[in-house]
C-alpha cells in the first residue's frame, strides 16, 4: 500500500511530536469534534493512513469503530493517549486486521 497523505488526530502535545517530523496535516480535536473530523476523512479518502489517539473510540458509535477497524484505505492507527481507559490493540490483532494474516503461533 502506497501511503500519500497521512493525518494525526491528537492531543496538542502528541500533534507537535508529529509536526515536528514533517506531518503537515495535524488535528487537535478532542471527543465528538475528533470522531467529526475521523468520520469526514473516512468518508472522503483524502487521507490513506490516519493517526488518531484511542480516548476517541468511548465516543465512536459502534457502526463507526466497525468500519474503522475493517477499512484498509484510509488505514486507521490508534496509539494511546496520555489519558488512554481503551486497551492497545495487540499485535497480533493489528496484523490480522491490517495484512489478513494470522502470527500468532508462528516462530
Amino acid at each position: 500500500m502506497k501511503i500519500d497523505k497521512i493525518a494525526v488526530i491528537a492531543e496538542r502535545y502528541v500533534a507537535l511530536g508529529f509536526k515536528l517530523i514533517g506531518i503537515t496535516d495535524v488535528f487537535t480535536e478532542k471527543n465528538m469534534a475528533a470522531v467529526k473530523l475521523l468520520s469526514k476523512f473516512m468518508m472522503n479518502k483524502e487521507y490513506s493512513l490516519i493517526i488518531v489517539e484511542d480516548n476517541i473510540q468511548t465516543h465512536m458509535s459502534n457502526a463507526l469503530l466497525k468500519d474503522v477497524e475493517t477499512s484498509i484505505t484510509p488505514l486507521v492507527v490508534f496509539i494511546p493517549s496520555s489519558e488512554s481507559k481503551v486497551p492497545i490493540e495487540p499485535v497480533d490483532k493489528m496484523a490480522k486486521r491490517i495484512l489478513g494474516i494470522n502470527i500468532k503461533g508462528v516462530k
